[in-house]
């Protein structure tokens, strides 16, 4: 049996009819807000300190709550993917001696994961267990698991898939994307650049993946900047279902750090202009970027550079589209970073880690 356990709200989009998952439960969770590089400001925030008290009780009772239930469930094992409510899950397991396994996707481990890490069997990272400061003899480098459409994109395969979200198998395309929620200065940036892009390479495509209830805004500011005839060859959506046809059409993407699309672009060979959130917890997202930047697997920018003057944006993206060599060069180096068994590695250590005597 697969349960899935989570703070309601994170469960409320899982489909009903999901044949992977047998049953679903909520607990309270709580969070500790913190922010990178705001120091003790966000300390001193009443409004912070107030929802921090608050949450240390929802953890409490979560912890309660997660007792009964593991009582009740008798799980063999648990997978944990870290997030704010793994802490009382964790503590619940471990005072039970219910073996768990965590999973970090980032070269940061997560605070969750940090707090329970104690009592885990195994480890399970992303990177190179050097980035990690879990006891090395319990971590084993697995990589980030992504879905099976993720293949490496051969010249052929580009375009088909550039004739699927129908644009000329001949046309250079570039991709935005900021991650599943956008990323306003990223939106802000890549579109003061599309005009001088369409001008310097009269067949190129924009395709630009917003984040939910952003294209409105990013379409204004596409429609102001640009003629008609300009905006016929811009794509503008809010999210993508099928994001892998647009990321493997691309031949240059622009896009956040974030592990699982790291993930799934290595797994496609693409060549990557990687712009890190600076201002997410433990920072994680320049970590993530400066390991694969390390490797030439990347071209990474400040965010706040790129704010401030997007025409350092727009420099490499020209380098990048005049450049095959260039390109091919990045592709390959993050292609080694693809780790397409990793579903498979996490699987069989829950399968042979199952059960409190296991060794």
């Amino acid at each position: 049996m697969i349960y899935a356990i989570g703070k309601g709200d994170k469960l409320a989009h899982l489909p009903k009819s999901d044949t992977t998952i047998d049953a679903v439960f909520t607990i309270r969770a709580g969070k500790f807000r913190r922010y990178h590089g705001e120091g003790l400001r966000q300390i001193l925030d009443f409004g912070t300190l107030l929802k921090n008290i608050r949450d240390f009780f929802y953890v409490c009772a979560g912890f309660i709550q997660s007792l009964k239930l593991l009582k009740r469930q008798k799980p063999d094992i648990i997978f944990i993917k870290g997030g704010f409510v793994a802490v009382p899950i964790g503590l619940a397991a471990a005072l039970l001696k219910i073996p768990f396994i965590t999973h970090d996707s980032d070269a940061v481990p997560g605070l969750a994961n940090r707090i329970i890490s104690r009592w885990a069997r195994i480890h399970a990272v992303a990177m190179p267990i050097e980035n990690y400061t879990y006891e090395a003899s319990k971590t084993v480098q697995v990589g980030v698991p992504f879905t099976a459409e993720y293949v490496r994109v051969t010249e052929l395969l580009q375009k088909k898939y550039k004739q699927e979200i129908k644009v000329a198998a001949s046309s250079p395309v570039l991709l935005i994307t900021g991650g599943g929620l956008g990323a306003n200065r990223l939106n802000e940036a890549t579109t003061k650049i599309a005009q001088a892009l369409l001008y310097r390479h009269p067949k190129l495509h924009i395709i630009h993946v917003t984040g939910p209830g952003h294209s409105s805004r990013i379409t204004e500011m596409y429609n102001h900047l640009l003629d008609e005839q300009d905006m016929m060859r811009v794509i503008i959506r809010d999210f993508l279902k099928n994001m892998h046809l647009y990321s493997g059409a691309a031949d240059v993407i622009v896009a956040r750090a974030g592990a699982s699309s790291l993930a799934e672009f290595a797994a496609q060979g693409k060549a990557c202009i990687i712009i890190p959130n600076p201002q997410l917890t433990g920072g994680h997202q320049l970590k993530n970027a400066d390991i694969l930047m390390k490797s030439s697997a990347i071209i990474k920018l400040s965010d706040a550079v790129v704010e401030k003057n997007p025409e350092v944006l727009l420099k490499e993206v020209d380098m990048l589209l005049d450049s095959a060599k260039n390109r091919a060069e990045l592709s390959d180096n993050l292609h080694t970073f693809a780790d397409f068994d990793a579903s498979k590695k996490i699987a069989t250590m829950l399968f042979e880690n199952a059960g409190p005597g296991t060794k």
